[in-house]
């Protein structure tokens, strides 16, 4: 890791405090701003960890791109804000769901990864749902979908010997949506965004630095056993 991607990081971490900060501060448009930068930063950490140099890094990328327009839709207050986030986060995930495979997944890991996402999926569709505005119920159950495909793809990854990096940054992202989730529909009195925001910068930058990674990984093709 060179200086440049260092401070990438270092800056993205600072922005990501600032945002908790002003946020329990009530300072919107800081807030803004920092959440701004702070997604800008996981962009310039995976072009500088040479996100531009593979096939996987470039699908990544795209994914990347599609979170920081999560993020700024995410910014407004609205249902309609809140359904572009959603939209937009969805097609993250599924860019993401490309890069793992571009990478190679084993479908041994994935199937023994099904079971408990699945299962954690469903009693968290389960709770969220009598708090789910009818309007969004189709596209909260189709977001928890997709997320739950991300992450057993992820440790289909792993499987196939792909960096941790890939598997730690779906994980986080994935209980990052949990805040978002208690945020925006079930309201609760505690700052879920203390803990949320920088699970899910960590995350995001763990799937950055991934693709410094997966550049040198020469990955085998799975046996028939693995199929």
């Amino acid at each position: 890791m060179d200086d440049r991607t260092r401070t990438a990081l270092i800056v993205t971490g600072i922005s990501c405090l600032v945002l908790v900060d002003s946020l329990l501060a009530d300072l919107p448009l800081v807030a803004a701003g920092a959440k701004v930068f702070a997604s800008c930063g996981f962009l310039a950490v995976a072009i500088l960890a040479g996100a531009l140099e593979s096939t996987y890094g470039r699908v990544l990328l795209f994914g990347l791109a599609l979170s920081f327009l999560g993020d700024v839709f995410l910014i407004g207050e609205t249902q309609r804000a809140f359904l572009g986030g959603l939209t937009a986060f969805l097609l993250a995930h599924l860019a993401y769901v490309t890069a793992f495979v571009v990478v190679g997944v084993n479908l041994r890991w994935m199937a023994l990864a099904a079971l408990p996402i699945i299962g954690c999926a469903i009693v968290v569709a389960s709770w969220l749902g009598p708090h789910t505005p009818q309007e969004l119920t189709l596209p909260v159950y189709i977001y928890t979908t997709v997320i739950s495909v991300m992450v057993i793809t992820a440790f289909g990854t792993r499987g196939m010997g792909a960096p941790t990096l890939i598997l730690a940054g779906a994980l986080m992202f994935f209980l990052s949506d949990l805040s978002v989730a208690l945020a925006r529909l079930v309201h609760t009195d505690f700052p879920n965004y203390v803990w949320g925001l920088p699970l899910y910068y960590a995350g995001q930058l763990c799937l950055a630095l991934s693709v410094s990674q997966a550049r040198y990984h020469a990955l085998p093709q799975p046996s028939k056993s693995d199929r």
